[in-house]
Formats: C-alpha cells, structure tokens, sequence
C-alpha cells in the first residue's frame, strides 16, 4: 500500500533537515509548507525561505510558501506579549501556525505534521496539544533517532541561515549591553 503524502509544515530549513531525512529513510513521500508569520518582519520570512528553497532542492521536493501575514499572527496572539517563552503565547503561535497548514492539507486531501519537534528548545507535548483538535494531524516527535543532530550536519554542511531566536518580536534575544 502506498503511504500517503504528508504535507510537511517547516518553519527553517536547520530543523527542516533531519525531518525530511527521517520521512525519506521511512519512503514516506513529503511536500514542505512554509508558514512563518510569526516571524518578526518580512526580511527574516525571507532569509529563512531562501534556505527552505535550498533544502526543498537538496531533497527534491515540492515547496508551497503561505503568504506572510504578521497582522494576523499579532491579531491571533493579542494580550499574551508578555507570556514568557513556552507559555501561553507560544500555544497559540503553535496553534495559528498548525491551523494553517491544517486548512491547506485539506485542500489537498493529505494530512500533516510540523518540524517544530525536531527542536530541543520546543516542547513536542505542547505543540501536540495546540493540534489536538486539528483534522489529519499526525503527531511525529521528530526529537527521536538523532534527528535533531542529522538536521544540524545537514544544516552545517549546506550553509543554511540559522536564526538565534524563534522569530517574533517578542522572543527576540535582548541586545547585550555595550
């Protein structure tokens, strides 16, 4: 029986790196969804699709890019500014993001799955829960089997932007003092 193709959700190509290489060792056909409005500005959207294309490339697969919408990211996650890092604000970050993509897997009838798992510094039971109620959602941990290390050497190897903070203004590292 064929296995179905997953609609892969991304946010960078150095976590991108080992999911893609664990799906493909498993035969497991994959398209990449970039979908990255929490990201801070338009400038470091861009910087990380230009090394997802590469990556796309490098595996030879599809790659659909949602469009930038940082409005609708700040709409969503309205009131949690101040939640520390892997709060509240994070949930529905996770959830905005997964909701995406869960509305363009359906448009084409596959299910999908995240990299954000394949982090250290992301909680997989977190991101699980934000999904729960998501149709066709399948709940990979891509932490497992090395991969976070395989999507660093491939990260490395390849030269791919690798960002210091998740992204959105309000995880961004403080300036150190001069």
């Amino acid at each position: 029986m064929d296995k179905k193709e997953l609609l892969l959700h991304i946010c960078c190509a150095p976590c991108g790196g080992g999911c893609v290489a664990a799906l493909q060792k498993e035969n497991r056909p994959a398209r990449l969804y970039y979908s990255n409005s929490n990201l801070a500005d338009q400038a470091e959207f861009d910087k990380r699709l230009e090394s997802v294309k590469k990556l796309a490339a490098l595996f030879h697969l599809e790659l659909e890019v949602d469009p930038y919408d940082h409005a609708a990211w700040l709409n969503a996650v309205a009131g949690l500014e101040n939640e520390p890092e892997h709060g509240a604000r994070c949930s529905k970050c996770f959830e905005f993001s997964l909701r995406r993509a869960a509305l363009r897997a359906a448009e084409l009838g596959e299910n999908f799955a995240t990299t954000l798992t394949v982090s250290p510094r992301k909680n997989s039971r977190q991101i699980f829960s934000a999904a729960s109620d998501l149709d066709a959602f399948e709940a990979i941990d891509f932490k497992k089997h090395g991969n976070y290390q395989v999507s660093c050497e491939i990260a490395r190897v390849n030269g791919f932007y690798r960002q210091k903070f998740c992204g959105c203004e309000f995880s961004r590292p403080a300036e150190k003092a001069q």
